[in-house]
């Protein structure tokens, strides 16, 4: 029996038919956390650890209209921010984070949040995803930050055996122009979320997974 060619056989081909994919699912890409300026969006990255942006847009209205600068937000006891971020989970860490990192902001930075990948992730509760959304959203520059979730959809959709997020990072990076980083990502993320969540879908039902499943062969 004659096996069934595959439609697209190269990492580069489904990579290719994935961007197509999702530029014409998510033509605009608005970033899914409320905030109206660097400062509060990172302070709604580092929420969203472990928590949904739905739950964070839900919990930041309080917080910001308490404190919505550095100055402001490092004023506030720690114990007051923690009563108001508690639904967002992780609440004693985060507090923690967010007050710390709104005092180096004033002391080191001048009440400006920073403008490059080593600033921000020498900040309380700042690692390399957060930095790069951040870096990329905030401030327009190329970033593909990769969570947990665009990790496991790299996987299932073959552009990647990254054993971690790093690994992940670097290989869509290598597969997709700079130009489209930052709305590819959230692309992805918006995807993940309706079409292959990360137990309704088996890695072969969902419209792109089905593409790439190597027993089916074909769109």
């Amino acid at each position: 029996m004659q096996m069934k060619p595959k439609a697209y056989p190269t990492r580069q081909s489904r990579a290719d038919h994935v961007g197509r994919v999702l530029e014409a699912l998510y033509p605009r890409t608005p970033i899914p956390l409320a905030h109206k300026d660097p400062f509060t969006l990172l302070v709604a990255v580092v929420l969203s650890a472990q928590c949904t942006d739905r739950k964070v847009n839900e919990v930041t209205p309080e917080l910001f209209a308490l404190a919505d600068t550095p100055q402001k937000m490092a004023a506030l006891a720690v114990a007051d921010i923690q009563r108001i971020i508690r639904p967002c989970g992780l609440s004693p860490q985060k507090a923690k984070a967010i007050s710390g990192l709104s005092r180096i902001i004033i002391e080191k930075h001048g009440g400006a949040v920073p403008r490059t990948f080593g600033e921000l992730e020498e900040l309380p509760g700042v690692g390399h995803k957060t930095a790069s959304v951040v870096m990329s959203q905030a401030f327009k520059f190329p970033a593909f930050p990769v969570d947990t979730h665009i990790h496991r959809l790299a996987k299932r959709w073959r552009l990647s055996r990254g054993r971690n997020v790093v690994e992940t990072e670097r290989d869509l990076k290598a597969l997709f122009p700079e130009s489209v980083w930052n709305k590819l990502h959230l692309r992805m993320i918006y995807f993940g979320r309706e079409h292959c969540t990360a137990r309704g879908c088996n890695g072969h039902t969902c419209m792109l997974c089905s593409c790439f499943n190597p027993e089916r062969g074909s769109c």
